[in-house]
């Protein structure tokens, strides 16, 4: 597996917290909701672009 990059994410206190209580809902650490949700967005948007061609 290849290694992930780290990065420092500034985010609102509100934001981290419902991130957080959705990660715990779905079981997963607040770092793998992120990753998670940011996939989908990436998998979506080029589903999206995809389509219009």
């Amino acid at each position: 597996m290849a290694q992930k990059k780290a990065v420092i994410l500034r985010i609102d206190p509100k934001l981290w917290e419902d991130l957080n209580v959705w990660a715990k809902d779905e079981l997963r650490s607040l770092n793998g909701q992120v990753e998670y949700v940011l996939r989908e967005a990436v998998r979506k948007r080029k589903g999206a672009k995809n389509k219009k061609r």
